[in-house]
This record gives structure tokens, sequence and C-alpha cells, in this order.
């Protein structure tokens, strides 16, 4: 069989893999949104996390720059559960084990995380300096309700989300040869740009983050008018949002990176199907849980959702 005889044989195969990644993907970024129990994340984990990490309730006014430093990383590792997670690990799945030896993995897999939290951090510092700047007059500073149970604040998360969430679908759809990659280019010439912009990303999520122990943050940082106090919080909570992918990762590096990477490397496509799930779920769960979902609070649509914690 020549190598066109062979390529062509093998497209239908191709073009079934993709679409039962798709399928698949979009059912489990669906079903999340089902299972998501803001409540349980938020009061359980969130509150939880902080609060033994700071010694006291949450909801305590902070008592000055450092513990709001403080107060900002540890309401950052206690919101460590968000869907952009999922997708930061997917891009950087696939350099799992191209080295043989635990420090060549280790050494492989530094890079991509710094570049990472590189792009992380330049977001969160300007969203910290605007907050300072400009906070008490931004929707994530009004504690204000209204009858249709959408906030201004809630507006801005489905704005923010909503854009996230598509960036993320298309990302995935690009990792899998079905639309442009808009990367491509610019990859090429540097290697670690697509690390860069999932830093960018995370950061990004502190615009629309409704968390309420991130508002406690934000509040702060507006009263205070602190631009250099605002970018390092706002840089501290990104950071331990972060913190517990970067530790998992490099465990996954050294305990499992070799086996990985010769399961990736047995079948042509696999590394990019891989990475094309985790963006597809995170892009999915994203748009539908809060462009979708959060719509159904104000009854203009019905969504399922089960009710395991309130």
């Amino acid at each position: 069989m020549t190598t066109t005889e062979t390529r062509l044989a093998s497209e239908p195969a191709i073009t079934l893999r993709r679409g039962r990644t798709i399928l698949f993907s979009v059912l489990a970024g669906f079903a999340l949104t089902v299972l998501w129990s803001a409540p349980f994340v938020d009061r359980v984990i969130g509150d939880g996390v902080t609060s033994a990490i700071i010694g006291h309730e949450t909801d305590a006014p902070i008592a000055g720059i450092m513990s709001g430093v403080l107060f900002a990383f540890a309401s950052g590792l206690g919101g460590t559960l968000t869907a952009c997670n999922i997708a930061a690990l997917g891009a950087v799945a696939p350099l799992l084990g191209q080295k043989q030896s635990v420090k060549g993995r280790v050494l492989m897999a530094l890079p991509p995380l710094a570049w990472l939290v590189a792009g992380m951090a330049s977001v969160s510092a300007a969203y910290g300096v605007v907050a300072a700047l400009f906070g008490t007059h931004m929707p994530q500073y009004s504690t204000a309700t209204v009858a249709s149970g959408l906030s201004p604040r809630l507006i801005q998360s489905m704005v923010v989300f909503g854009i996230i969430g598509l960036i993320l679908c298309y990302l995935g759809l690009a990792a899998l040869g079905i639309v442009k990659d808009p990367m491509a280019n610019i990859a090429r010439r540097h290697p670690h740009a697509r690390s860069v912009l999932m830093g960018v990303l995370i950061g990004a999520f502190l615009v629309g983050r409704p968390f309420g122990l991130y508002r406690h943050l934000f509040r702060d940082v507006a009263d205070s008018h602190n631009p250099l106090y605002g970018a390092v919080s706002f840089m501290m909570q990104s950071v331990g949002n972060i913190v517990i992918l970067a530790l998992l990762f490099l465990i996954l590096t050294v305990v499992a990176g070799g086996r990985v990477q010769r399961w990736m490397a047995a079948r042509p496509g696999r590394a990019a199907m891989l990475t094309a799930s985790a963006l597809l779920v995170a892009g999915v769960f994203t748009f539908l849980y809060w462009d979708v979902r959060l719509l159904a609070r104000t009854g203009v649509i019905w969504y399922p959702i089960i009710s395991w914690y309130s």
C-alpha cells in the first residue's frame, strides 16, 4: 500500500477519533455543570482552607497589607477547584516524560510552568492595579442584590467567563486540527507561547470571579487605593490558585512521566487529543456554567442541576 493510500485509509479512523473526543469532552463538561455545587466549593473547601491558614473566620476585616497578602494566597489556595486548572494541565501534559531521567523530566516541566505563571501574574497584577485605582466604582465592589437574581457583578462574570469558555473551546478544536490554530505561527518562534496564553486566561479569571472570598479581598484593595498592594495581593491569589496544580504536575512528571510519554507516543495524535479533551471539557464547563446555568437563576430557562449540598 502506498503512502497516499495509507493516509486515505486512516482518515476515517482519525475523523472518528476526533468525533468521539469532542462528544465525550462536551458530555463531560456538561455533566460537571450539572453536578457542580458552588456552595460546597465556596463554603466547605474555600472557607475551610482559607480560615485554617489565616487562623480566623474569613469574613473578619483584613488587618493591614501583610494580612491581605496572606489572605489572598490562602483564598487562592482554597479556590483551587476551577475549570481553568484542567485546561492548564492539558496545555503542559504533552511535555510529560520527554526526557528519560527523572531530572530531565523535571527540568522539562519547569519552563512551561514558569511561563504559565508569568502570563498569569501579568494579568493579575494589572487587574490589581485597576482595582486599587477604580475598584470602588466597579461591579465587583457592589453588594447590592437585584430582583432578577443577576447583579452587575454576575453579569460581568457571565461576559468574562463566557469569552474564556469560548476561547478554550476554540483552542480545543484547533488542537484537533478542525479549525485554524491561531497560536501555530507564534508557537514555532516561541515554544512556550501556549503556556503564556493559558496563564493569561487563568489570570483573567480574577476579572470575572464572583467568589465570596475574592470579593472580600477586592473590596479591601479598592478601599486601600494602593496599586502596589493590589498588584501583589492579586498575584498571590492567582499563585495560590495553581500551586496544587503545579505540585501535582511535578509529581506526575517524576512518578509517571516516562510511562505517560510512551503511552502518548504509541498512537499518532494521542497527545493532541489529550490536550484537546482537557481544553474542551474546561471550555464547555466554563461557558455552560456561567452563561447558561446562571440564567436559570432568573427563571428565563430551565437547566438540570443535582443539588447534593446547599
